[in-house]
Parts: structure tokens; sequence; C-alpha cells
């Protein structure tokens, strides 16, 4: 389910930011962001993202990451090794996981990942938990 198709998208305070593949919601400690159908997720779309994220919290921001997959599109999960040595703003990330295939990519996406991935099957369970990480409630 899109997020702004959810009941919780009614009750939480955001700002969408539009890209040419995607849209991204930013909230206080998270982010959640919904890739277009059929779009491969390279390195130079991840800077743009990286750059949206970087404009909205600033450089020195730590975060949670919420990947809506309602869309088909495809990543290479190695990027994940190229993301963490030059990037370190991820507290942990979610993927919401619609379909077997899905969750069979977030299960590799998670082989590469250093930060804690969680896999859920529905927003409001992945914003729940998100929320409740340790690291936002010092």
């Amino acid at each position: 389910m899109k997020f702004e198709d959810s009941q919780i998208s009614k009750e939480l305070t955001f700002t969408v930011k539009e890209l040419p593949f995607g849209k991204l919601y930013f909230f206080p400690k998270f982010i959640i962001s919904e890739m277009d159908y059929g779009i491969h997720l390279d390195w130079a779309k991840i800077e743009k993202v990286i750059k949206a994220i970087f404009s909205h919290y600033g450089m020195n921001c730590k975060i949670g990451y919420i990947s809506n997959k309602v869309n088909s599109y495809s990543f290479e999960p190695t990027l994940w090794t190229k993301f963490y040595k030059n990037y370190d703003f991820i507290i942990a990330s979610v993927s919401v996981c619609y379909s077997h295939i899905n969750y069979i990519n977030a299960t590799l996406e998670k082989q590469f990942s250093k930060k804690s991935v969680k896999r859920t099957d529905n927003i409001k369970d992945s914003i729940k938990w998100i929320t409740n990480l340790k690291e936002f409630n010092v």
C-alpha cells in the first residue's frame, strides 16, 4: 500500500519530495521511500536521494530509512557496501515487502548492510519499529 493511501499517513505530519524516479516522505526521525515501477536504483539515483536527505535534515543527520516496496524495481544490493563506505547517517532500515520476491530481495540486501534491517509486510509496523529504536529514545 502506498504510504499516502494508508490510514497512518492521515495521523502523521510529513514533507514530500518528488524525484524523477520516486517519492521521499520526510519525518523528524525517519524517511519513507517509494521508488517508481521499473526503475533501476543505481548509484547516481542513490546520490540524488542522499542529496535530498541532506537538504532536508542537514549533513550530520542520523535517521531511520523505510523502503516501502509498493512497486517492482531493481537495485544492486552490493551498493550498500559503497554506501556505508561513504556515508553513515542511517541508523537502521526497514523493507516493507508486499510479495515473496520483495522479501527475498530484502533478505539479500540485509546481507550487505552494516546496520539493522527489518522486514515487515505493512507500513504501520515499520513506522512503529523504527520510531521505537533505542537510538531515538535516549
